[in-house]
């Protein structure tokens, strides 16, 4: 009896060890994981189905954040900020403009510093300041009556953040987690992006869209944000939905019809 004892403490303490290396190493190159940037060179040239402008917004410590606005083909109903996810620029996110610009929208989409063509080095704080002077650029450079903030898994923490403090028409989360350490399955966060903290200041009406099969962020993580809502705020489960793949089900754009009225 004591031997088997002793071999599944042996175990134990070999999965511990593998568990803290694990871990440790996971903190250690979290920025790499956390921000998958994907820079894009000065002169490039973004290609998609719909015409767009684009814009460099400077921020308060010298570096430049690139912007595209695409423009709803008939008299706009509002305007959108869009936060985008962790990965990539904004040649892919650019991609999903159609989706608002159909419904009587311009939107407005930013890539972080250190993505696509923006200077800068990501950094968390930082993304909340930049989210601000974006508000503030547009504020000054586009005309709207309706403000809507949308922030897509890491960046539903940027738009929450914002939307904690500019008071917009609705916030729009799709694949948020609770905080950062929510959609990393255990393993030690250094970063925060907070959305448990910063809904709880959001006055506006919010919406949140999460995806039964979401193998990136859990839909258990997202569920956590429920009891942050208000009565006519709304929580859209997309039965089989992923984390990339929410705008194929009807139930998404459904959905994104009746709250961008």
């Amino acid at each position: 009896m004591q031997k088997k004892v002793k071999i599944v403490g042996k175990i134990l303490g070999i999965v511990l060890l593998l568990y803290l290396l694990v871990g440790a190493g996971f903190y250690l190159f979290q920025a790499k994981i956390v921000f998958q940037s994907e820079s894009l060179p000065k002169d490039f040239t973004f290609k998609f189905d719909q015409k767009f402008e684009e814009y460099f917004i400077p921020t308060e410590d010298g570096e430049k954040l690139n912007a595209l606005l695409f423009r709803s083909q008939q008299p706009a109903k509002g305007l959108i900020l869009y936060f985008h996810g962790n990965a990539d620029n904004l040649q892919r996110w650019g991609q999903y403009a159609i989706d608002f610009t159909k419904l009587g929208y311009d939107i407005l989409m930013t890539d972080y510093r250190g993505y696509g063509k923006s200077t800068g080095t990501p950094n968390e704080e930082n993304f909340y300041k930049d989210a601000q002077m974006v508000l503030r650029w547009s504020q000054a450079n586009i005309k709207y009556e309706r403000l809507i903030i949308y922030g897509r898994s890491l960046g539903s923490a940027v738009a929450s953040n914002l939307a904690s403090t500019a008071n917009p028409d609705l916030l729009i989360l799709e694949t948020p987690f609770d905080e950062l350490s929510g959609a990393l399955y255990l393993l030690p966060a250094r970063y925060d992006f907070p959305n448990n903290i910063f809904l709880r200041n959001v006055k506006c009406k919010k919406v949140i869209f999460h995806g039964t099969d979401d193998g990136v962020v859990p839909l258990s993580s997202a569920i956590r944000l429920k009891p942050l809502l208000n009565k006519n705020d709304r929580f859209i489960v997309i039965e089989g939905g992923s984390h990339n793949n929410l705008r194929e089900f009807e139930k998404y754009h459904d959905t994104l019809k009746e709250v961008l009225y």
